[in-house]
């Protein structure tokens, strides 16, 4: 049988109050507490944190607290990611980001959703992976929703809503988010 942190990752149902799954996420908060309570000066301190906290990518990222997750070991970042003030990473499931990609403040990124079924709904819960390339910007208060797929050098405008994949290379931005242009074409910016 089955482990609720497998079905978890897996995009199944699962029952996110299993002892385990509880255990990891109190792991996640007291780091997180930790990290928030730093002063600006302790950034030795704070890489030691942002080691212990993510799945990958902690020795280069760039993250400006508070900042908040659910597990954090299912965050998978790559070179030099950038997080400005006040986000907030869902990682029920897996959210990778690529080389150089920059976030303003109090973006949020969703990989945890629920059942529609109200029954259901109150034993269970399940997620889907977020994906975002490298040298991805997005504005701040945009929030990303689960299973979404942002491609590399795409521009995410502030406050927009991303709820479903966006390509690479091109400015995009609302509620929804939607594609306005690609940036391979000349503009005034």
């Amino acid at each position: 049988m089955r482990t609720e942190r497998e079905k978890m990752l897996a995009r199944e149902l699962y029952d996110a109050l299993d002892p385990e799954l509880v255990k990891q996420r109190d792991r996640a908060r007291d780091l997180c507490f930790e990290l928030n309570s730093t002063r600006p000066r302790d950034q030795q301190v704070r890489s030691r944190i942002f080691k212990e906290l993510l799945g990958s990518g902690g020795d280069s990222v760039w993250l400006e607290p508070p900042f908040y997750c659910d597990y954090g070991s299912n965050i998978y970042l790559g070179e030099r990611v950038y997080f400005n003030f006040n986000c907030v990473v869902l990682d029920v499931c897996e959210v990778k980001i690529g080389d150089f990609t920059f976030f303003g403040p109090a973006v949020q990124i969703y990989t945890a959703t629920h059942p529609l079924n109200a029954e259901l709904r109150r034993t269970q819960e399940f997620g889907m992976p977020v994906t975002i390339g490298s040298d991805v910007w997005v504005g701040g208060s945009a929030v990303i929703c689960p299973g979404v797929t942002i491609g590399s050098k795409a521009v995410i405008g502030a406050g927009s809503v991303v709820t479903k994949d966006i390509p690479a290379g091109v400015l995009a931005a609302g509620n929804p988010c939607r594609v306005i242009r690609s940036l391979e074409e000349p503009s005034n910016d």
